[in-house]
């Protein structure tokens, strides 16, 4: 209990001090030719130092250090040091003294350029890892949020199945023609990768080993994950390959979101947080042990002032260094809604569109004010900060807690949430941008493998229509769109709904699905053509929503019929007609009076057509979609 006393009263004194007068934590190590300045933070630490090293071998290997170089306590716990001459090429870590012992070494907080494994920092030349042109690399348009459609993928999935791409598994694998044309394509605006910074489950010594790992175990924050580079054991080699993949995906035309993990750490005193500072980076029960809002046993502390100056600075770090275009919070929920509010407005000042928004919810219950955290229900609160909307998932497609079906699998029960869904449920967004629609995402069953535990029985020409059925329901509803990378190539987990750590056989996507079920990623891409042609369906405010978004009376409790109407000015269709029938039957429903080109129907889209209509009624086919442009 004492030692919980005296980390309160530390947090609050720190709470007071300004935190536009501190230096960055980012400047830990500044390198140039003729000197390099070391600053570290500690509000512990009654001693400091920093260890150069030669070699790049584990912290542990028994390698004495070449230099030891005393650190000295400044303003606002900051321990700074110079030493002079050309360090390029060295390594070093960083100490402290604390409760009458050596804490052991770490690479510091803010590395970043590391050693094979990330245990020792690296000191390099950063602008010497810029590829070529990097000062002309431009984030590709964005007019509006709403307008984003996101792929998310694991570097692993989409590559390592892929007969045509070299550096398969790597960051280089997205710079190759094959992997980048497929995303075009498919006509995606953002594409998201699962975590891509320095984590520990993977042994970087031993690639050969071809173990799998979603990522979600970070040890060093700032450093791209050595993993995903052709040689981890040069820290500069994995910095300029992650550049390279960033770059040519902006100049396909596709912008890049960065999956971040900074509600919880591999473990404690593994981690540079835990080994410079213990405690103070994480929250803590009454009884001292660890939170665990996480369920990874741990939860970080967005809410200690220095460890919010940490999340603000390390995504600013991203999006300045690596052009990084938007940040994916994984569990959200975990961090407090101020801390996020900086975080938006932070990133504002370098460019408004880049992206933020997460999983508005924890794995268990945080050790902070629920009413303070980051939920999903608190999303309002957040300007311009988006959360994934389980609410339309769970009505489309059922609960990940149970195998029952959705809307989209014969199970009326969600007609409303989807009909909430589909208007961006406005009782907790705040503004369309803030609603991510999505139906399946890394975690959980993928869309085939749910569809076939909700509905076994099935066909598979059925299930394939309940396929399309719930991912036109995304691509048709206002906010944001999501999809899981693969979906439209039908592949499947086998079952498996927890794929963090099952092998390549297991989570690749199935590159050769694309010649046997081409008409399924035909409709997805014709769909998200559809998405990108109507402005009515991506309308950018609450407002607007609210102005033009009707719904019809279906007269049928399995069938919903969406408009968006009044839409001169605004579309080049007068008004937008959407019905998605969730039953087995064939439908017949009264449509209003006009003139309308058939964009979907029966299974089938095109977004330059498909025909036209002039009668007032439409006879929608079972588990489909019909949608209808009024000339």
């Amino acid at each position: 209990m004492r030692k919980t006393i005296i980390l309160m009263l530390s947090v609050a004194l720190l709470a007071c001090t300004n935190a536009a007068k501190q230096p960055k934590l980012e400047d830990e190590c500044l390198y140039s030719p003729s000197k390099t300045q070391f600053q570290f933070w500690s509000n512990v630490a009654e001693q400091m130092e920093v260890r150069i090293y030669n070699g790049d071998c584990w912290v542990d290997d028994g390698e004495e250090p070449c230099e030891i170089v005393p650190l000295t306590k400044g303003a606002n716990d900051f321990w700074t040091a110079t030493v002079k001459g050309d360090l390029a090429g060295k390594f070093y870590t960083v100490r402290s003294f604390q409760n009458g012992e050596w804490a052991p070494e770490s690479p510091g907080i803010f590395a970043k350029a590391v050693s094979i494994n990330g245990q020792r920092a690296a000191i390099i030349d950063m602008k010497a890892t810029d590829p070529e042109n990097w000062d002309k690399d431009v984030r590709p348009a964005m007019t509006d949020p709403t307008d984003i459609v996101v792929y998310e993928t694991h570097l692993r999935d989409y590559t390592m199945a892929n007969p045509a791409i070299e550096n398969k598994g790597k960051f280089l694998a997205l710079t190759e023609e094959p992997a980048i044309n497929h995303l075009k394509e498919l006509g995606i605006t953002h594409l998201q990768i699962l975590p891509m910074f320095d984590y520990g489950s993977i042994d970087e010594t031993n690639l050969d080993q071809n173990r799998y790992n979603w990522g979600y175990d970070p040890v060093n924050y700032n450093v791209p994950e050595g993993g995903y580079s052709t040689n981890p054991a040069d820290p500069a080699c994995r910095i300029r390959e992650a550049k390279l993949m960033i770059q040519a995906l902006h100049a396909n035309g596709i912008r890049v979101i960065m999956d971040v993990v900074y509600n919880h750490t591999y473990d404690v005193m593994g981690c540079a947080l835990g080994r410079v500072v213990p405690q103070y980076f994480y929250r803590l029960n009454e009884d001292g042990s660890y939170a665990n809002g996480s369920g990874c046993g741990n939860e970080t502390a967005s809410d200690h002032e220095m460890y919010r100056k940490f999340m603000v600075e390390s995504v600013c770090y991203w999006a300045r260094e690596y052009h990084i275009d938007g940040f994916r919070f994984d569990l959200m929920g975990i961090h407090d809604q101020e801390t996020m509010r900086q975080i938006r407005a932070a990133l504002d000042e370098i460019d408004p569109t880049i992206l933020t928004y997460g999983e508005g919810w924890a794995a268990m219950s945080p050790a902070y004010p629920y009413e303070d955290l980051a939920m999903k229900q608190w999303t309002y609160k957040m300007p311009r900060v988006g959360a994934f909307s389980d609410d339309i998932r769970n009505a489309l497609i059922g609960s990940p807690f149970d195998h029952d079906p959705g809307f989209a699998s014969g199970n009326p029960a969600g007609v409303k949430d989807v009909m909430r869904g589909l208007i961006a449920c406005p009782e907790w967004s705040g503004e369309p941008m803030q609603h991510v629609s999505y139906i399946t995402c890394h975690d959980n069953y993928c869309l085939r493998d749910r569809i076939d535990v909700s509905a076994p029985d099935e066909s598979e020409e059925t299930k394939l229509r309940m396929n399309k059925l719930a991912q036109t329901a995304v691509l048709v509803s206002q906010g944001m769109s999501f999809i899981y990378g693969g979906e439209e190539l039908y592949r499947t987990k086998r079952g498996i709904d927890n794929s963090y750590q099952s092998p390549d056989s297991i989570n690749i996507i199935p590159w050769e699905n694309k010649r046997e079920y081409y008409d399924l990623f035909e409709y997805y891409k014709q769909m998200i053509a559809i998405r990108r042609a109507h402005k009515g369906f991506r309308l950018g405010s609450a407002e607007a929503v609210k102005e033009h978004v009707e719904f019809l009376d279906a007269d049928n409790d399995q069938v919903i019929i969406y408009r968006i109407k009044d839409l001169e000015g605004i579309d080049s269709a007068k008004s937008l007609l959407v019905v998605l029938n969730g039953s087995a039957k064939v439908v017949k429903t009264a449509i209003p009076e006009g003139d309308y080109i058939l964009l979907a129907f029966n299974g089938g889209a095109d977004a330059e057509g498909m025909g036209e209509l002039h009668n007032e009624q439409i006879a929608a086919g079972p588990y489909s979609a019909t949608i209808l442009a009024e000339k």
